[in-house]
């Protein structure tokens, strides 16, 4: 470790410091001097104490993280006592300045002695949380037990369960993958409890609409499962889950257009006319029912919303993608020579991100960009289609009908933009 390097490694131990000091110290601003345990000035130093701590051990040898845990024990326990005498004082109860400044301490040796980006992110992080205490604390306040309950579950089904399932296919034909099965029920679940959110704070108009178009970034077909469900609890607000499920189809339109203009652009040659023909039609359907629902005048109740997501709504969607995978799984075999195609449809019936970045990178080989751009049109209509079937299932008729119409219209202007370009090239061929 050259000259330059320790000082840029303590410099940063000390701003680790600083940066925790600051939020202590305005926290505690109204204090007088000596009145509090720990301020801007002590936990810089706890900061730099900590750096040079690392710095002696990076230097001494093994027996050094040794002479490192006892240091951070001799000053952790120093700041006890002196945060004891505090909240005796005070008639208080609190840990958080003595974590504060632990912390302080342990990030400035990890500044040293680790990975300085890491360093500098966690401190970010612990300044961000302790300046956060009366939004946490509010946000507490309002939690209900639904609400606690979906995040938990949403949490086990992403970090326990989706890690160990394995990413392969198995079971008939081997359609089925567990974990990309398992992630789009995640993702449905995640869009449901999102839309929940969104409606909680920005109201049932905007709340949907957001949900559909952040939703789309991410998954289409979650959004319209969870909106199309909305729709049939809540029959006077299917105008706005309609709204929803359209603009979440737009957006899943300049999703696939974004990625073939950055990884291969000579596909939108055949992509871009479609695909922007097709989208123009799913943004104007949204804007449509959004504009024709009544606005928040009190002409329409209000959204009643109950749990963030009913897990078995959400197993039972799952289901039901599997047994649509098997059944595409089927035909693209019995297909044969036109399993490309039939592939590109059965893989787009769940998602069309996994079959646009595959012929993105295969339209530059012996696939050539017409086959390629093909595939890609393939699964974005059996997307739109299978959506459509999915508003059916989970809205009922009404709500099945007037998407399977916006799926059409889509279509159609899609093909038609096909047609036209065709037409155009030909005597310029």
């Amino acid at each position: 470790m050259d000259l330059l390097d320790i000082f840029q490694r303590l410099g940063l131990a000390v701003a680790i410091g600083l940066l925790i000091g600051i939020e202590r110290g305005w926290h505690e601003r109204s204090e007088g001097e000596g009145e509090r345990t720990a301020g801007l000035r002590t936990h810089t130093l706890l900061g730099l104490l900590g750096g040079i701590w690392g710095m002696l051990v990076a230097e001494g040898g093994p027996g050094g993280l040794i002479a490192l845990a006892i240091a951070f024990l001799v000053v952790s326990t120093a700041l006890a006592i002196f945060r004891l005498r505090e909240v005796t004082k005070e008639g208080t109860f609190g840990a958080t300045t003595l974590v504060a400044g632990m912390l302080a301490f342990a990030l400035g040796a990890y500044a040293v002695m680790g990975n300085e980006i890491a360093a500098a992110a966690s401190a970010v992080v612990v300044a961000s949380f302790l300046a956060l205490k009366n939004v946490l604390h509010s946000w507490l306040q309002r939690l209900t037990w639904p609400e606690l309950r979906a995040t938990l579950l949403l949490l086990a089904m992403s970090v326990i369960l989706l890690p160990v399932l394995p990413d392969r296919g198995m079971g008939p034909l081997e359609a089925w993958n567990p974990r990309q099965l398992w992630l789009l029920t995640i993702l449905l679940a995640a869009v449901s409890f999102a839309g929940y959110v969104a409606v909680k704070i920005a109201g049932d108009r905007r709340g949907i609409a957001l949900t559909g178009i952040a939703g789309g970034l991410v998954s289409s077909t979650a959004v319209t499962m969870t909106l199309a469900k909305l729709a049939r609890d809540h029959p006077v607000q299917s105008r706005l889950c309609l709204a929803g499920m359209a603009f979440s189809s737009g957006m899943m339109v300049i999703r696939v257009l974004t990625v073939v203009a950055v990884l291969n652009s000579t596909l939108l040659a055949y992509l871009g006319a479609p695909l922007v023909a097709g989208g123009v039609v799913l943004w104007l359907a949204g804007a449509f029912f959004l504009g024709r629902d009544p606005a928040d005048n009190g002409a329409r109740p209000a959204l009643q919303l109950g749990n963030p997501f009913d897990i078995r709504e959400v197993l039972l969607w799952g289901g039901a993608i599997a047994v649509i995978t098997l059944l595409a799984k089927a035909a693209s075999i019995s297909l044969g020579a036109q399993g490309l195609l039939a592939g590109a449809a059965a893989v787009g019936i769940m998602d069309v991100d996994a079959i646009t970045l595959s012929m993105t990178d295969l339209a530059r080989g012996v696939l050539g960009a017409y086959w390629g751009a093909a595939a890609i049109l393939v699964a974005v209509a059996a997307n739109t289609v299978t959506k459509a079937i999915y508003a059916w299932i989970g809205g009922g008729r009404p709500i099945g009908v007037r998407y399977l119409i916006i799926a059409g219209l889509a279509l159609v202007a899609g093909a038609g933009a096909i047609l036209l370009v065709d037409a155009i090239a030909r005597p310029l061929a």
